[in-house]
Order: C-alpha cells, then sequence, then structure tokens
C-alpha cells in the first residue's frame, strides 16, 4: 500500500475514533468540575469536585456508565 494512502488511512481511523469518543462524551453525565482543581494530599480526591486524579485524567474516555459510577462515588466522599 502506498505510504500516502496508509497516512489517509490512519487519519481517517483517527477521525472516526475521535468522533465515536466525542459522541460518547455527549452522552453521558456532565463533569463535575467546579474549577477548583486542588488535590488533597491526605485523601487523594480533588478540593472541587472530589475525583481522584485519575478520574479526572479519564474522564474524557470514560462510557457514561462510568461516569456515573464515578459521581455516585462522590456523593459518598462528601
Amino acid at each position: 500500500m502506498d505510504e500516502s494512502v496508509q497516512l489517509q488511512e490512519r487519519r481517517r481511523r483517527r477521525d472516526q475514533r475521535r468522533a465515536e469518543r466525542l459522541r460518547a462524551f455527549a452522552q453521558g453525565p456532565a463533569s463535575p468540575c467546579i474549577s477548583v482543581c486542588q488535590m488533597d494530599e491526605a485523601t487523594g480526591f480533588c478540593l472541587g469536585c472530589r475525583r481522584t486524579i485519575d478520574e479526572i485524567r479519564d474522564w474524557m474516555i470514560m462510557s457514561p456508565e462510568e461516569r456515573q459510577r464515578v459521581l455516585d462515588a462522590i456523593a459518598t466522599r462528601r
């Protein structure tokens, strides 16, 4: 396969994955971020939204169900 054709195919697949992520993101619950982004060293939770650093980092790629589980967990952290 020609190198330019391979590049076009990789770009097409990347754009398709990006579109799928955006669709999934739009369907799920909104981020609980309130722009008070500071991690509490004692608990490991953000002082604003009460998520862990991993939950914050992964929010964009989580499924709607995973995001809801995080929101449910936040409710018990308050």
